[in-house]
C-alpha cells in the first residue's frame, strides 16, 4: 500500500504560476535539481493532468541539438521507470509515450484511493488542478513545498482557496539559491 503526496514549486505569495501560466520562474539550479533526482526514488507512481503530462514527455528522449547532464539523464530514467497515470477526457491512447501509463478519463476520488493502495510507494499527485479534490477530501499525506523567493501577484494558486489544512513540519531545507523546501504531513 502506497501514501500519496503533493509537490509543488511555488513563489513566496502561494501560485505554481503566474497569470500568464507561466512557471518559468520557478525552474530549480543544479542543487535544487539534485535534490528532485534523489526524491524521485521513492516514488512508485505519478498521477497527473493532460498538460502536465504532455510537459513531462520531455524526459521521453533526449532533444536534438541537446546533451544532458548525469542528473537530467537520471531523472529521465526515473521518471520512465514510473507508473504514470493520466486524468483526461481529451487525450487517446495513440497519444500516450513511453513507459508504464494508463489513460483515465475521470480521475474519481475513489478510482485514485485505488491507485494509492495498489501502489508499492509513494504516488505524487501531480498539479494543483488534478490534486485540489484529493487535498480538499484529505487523502494527501505529505506535502513538499520548494518556495521560490519570487511573488508574481496571481495566477494559479498551489492550494485550493477553500480547504483547510492542520499539517505537522517533519522537514525543511534551504537551497543555496534561497528555495526553501518545507516538507509538511497531515494530521
Amino acid at each position: 500500500m502506497g501514501t500519496l503526496s503533493f509537490t509543488a514549486t511555488v513563489s513566496v505569495d502561494g501560485y505554481a504560476a503566474d497569470a500568464d501560466g507561466d512557471f518559468q520562474w520557478s525552474a530549480p539550479n543544479e542543487e535544487v535539481f539534485d535534490f528532485h533526482v534523489e526524491r524521485m526514488g521513492a516514488v512508485s507512481t505519478e498521477v497527473l493532468g493532460r498538460r502536465t503530462y504532455q510537459l513531462m514527455r520531455y524526459w521521453e528522449a533526449e532533444p536534438e541539438g541537446e546533451e544532458w547532464g548525469d542528473a537530467e539523464k537520471e531523472f529521465a530514467r526515473r521518471w520512465l521507470a514510473l507508473d504514470l497515470v493520466v486524468a483526461s477526457s481529451t487525450l487517446g491512447e495513440s497519444d500516450l509515450g513511453e513507459g508504464s501509463v494508463t489513460l483515465t478519463p475521470h480521475l474519481d476520488l475513489e478510482g485514485l484511493e485505488r491507485i494509492v493502495d495498489d501502489a508499492a510507494g509513494e504516488v505524487e499527485i501531480f498539479g494543483p488542478t488534478t490534486a485540489a479534490e484529493a487535498i480538499r477530501a484529505g487523502l494527501v499525506r505529505d506535502f513538499r513545498f520548494f518556495i521560490v523567493p519570487k511573488t508574481v501577484g496571481g495566477g494559479l494558486r498551489a492550494l485550493p482557496d477553500d480547504c483547510r489544512l492542520a499539517l505537522d513540519l517533519v522537514e525543511q531545507r534551504t537551497f543555496e539559491n534561497g528555495v526553501v523546501l518545507l516538507h509538511y504531513r497531515g494530521r
